[in-house]
């Protein structure tokens, strides 16, 4: 082994990698609108190889683990190979998105240095209502919003004007959120929370619908974090059938129409004014929320220039092309080059 040379394990968790089955180029000869991003083949497994050749590229030793639920696995990797940080890359545990915060728990534990938010940060950020309360309390705006943990309270209940989107309180990825989680009466918004009771067995957080410009905001830094260029997606050529919104299907199925007429423009056509308050408000929701390394606020520019923040994400995807490092692009600094600045980040706070 190379001396001097930090040691990375690069560390995710899937469970069934044999579960992606991706569409081939043929099929768009089925759909019934126009694409307007090329399919990508690309699973998640062969996304980590991708990473991992990256690092190395940046003169760092990378192993790789798939931790596949298991904690037995991963500690026995960290006393094996003795890394000098640990790249993590680990979302959900048990199936459960609000149980990231224990691998980063872990990680703690061992006194090894590693990438992304700290535990306290994944937690309250996974949770959307401590979140909302969090950046009220730190005078950020976000939707007004109401928690129902029951059908039976929607008529009990006194909501913002519709339209409404209904949202899982735990989930994140945009999971739970499609075109039906936009409401637009009673009837609708009682079938929803249902759904979303039914299915995800934890409440709804149901939010004002917020018109206007969405916008992508990457943090990067760790005691003195930059905000990166903007994103913008543009709607301008979603049908009127579908909401204005970044669904799950707009993320992650490159079948859905919404997936193609979810545009990113980066970076996005803002005035001055707006582009200094945009940054100003994703840098303190950045550190109201005590995050660190890179994150992406998610946000609605109104009519008339009010900001609303509707997500915060902490360690959000880091694949080649998504929406932070997108951001990362536009600043200068490629792929791999900041997965290697991440990495240096979390090196320095052992040193520290």
């Amino acid at each position: 082994m190379q001396e001097n040379v930090p040691v990375v394990l690069l560390a995710y968790n899937e469970t069934n990698p044999e579960m992606y089955i991706y569409k081939s180029e043929l099929e768009k000869s089925n759909l019934n609108f126009t694409p307007y991003f090329e399919i990508d083949n690309t699973t998640p497994m062969e996304e980590f190889v991708q990473m991992a050749d990256a690092i190395r590229a940046q003169g760092f030793i990378v192993h790789t683990l798939n931790m596949n639920d298991d904690f037995s696995v991963l500690y026995q990797t960290v006393q094996d190979i003795k890394p000098d940080v640990i790249f993590n890359c680990v979302e959900i545990l048990y199936g459960q998105a609000r149980l990231e915060m224990a691998v980063a728990g872990f990680l703690e534990l061992t006194g090894i240095p590693y990438t992304g938010a700290p535990p306290m940060a994944l937690a309250n950020c996974q949770n959307k209502l401590l979140t909302k309360e969090i950046l009220l309390s730190d005078g950020i705006q976000t939707p007004e919003y109401r928690l129902v943990e029951h059908p039976s309270q929607v008529a009990g209940m006194v909501f913002p004007p519709f339209p409404l989107i209904v949202k899982p309180l735990y989930e994140d990825a945009s999971v739970g959120i499609e075109n039906a989680s936009v409401v637009n009466s009673v009837e609708e918004l009682t079938r929803r929370v249902e759904f979303v009771l039914s299915e995800f067995k934890e409440p709804s957080l149901v939010e004002a619908y917020i018109e206007g410009r969405e916008l992508n905001v990457a943090v990067f830094g760790d005691t003195n974090p930059v905000v990166l260029p903007i994103s913008e997606i543009d709607f301008s050529t979603m049908p009127e059938n579908l909401a204005h919104i970044v669904s799950y299907q707009a993320k992650w199925d490159p079948t859905h129409e919404s997936y193609h007429k979810t545009i990113p423009v980066c970076p996005a056509n803002l005035s001055e004014e707006q582009r200094v308050q945009a940054e100003k408000v994703a840098f303190k929701a950045f550190k109201t929320l005590g995050l660190r390394d890179y994150a992406r606020v998610d946000m609605r520019l109104t009519n008339d220039n009010e900001i609303y923040v509707l997500e915060v994400n902490p360690n959000p995807d880091l694949s080649d092309g998504a929406g932070f490092m997108r951001s990362a692009d536009a600043a200068g600094y490629p792929y791999a080059v900041m997965l290697g600045m991440l990495i240096r980040l979390a090196l320095n706070r052992k040193l520290n």
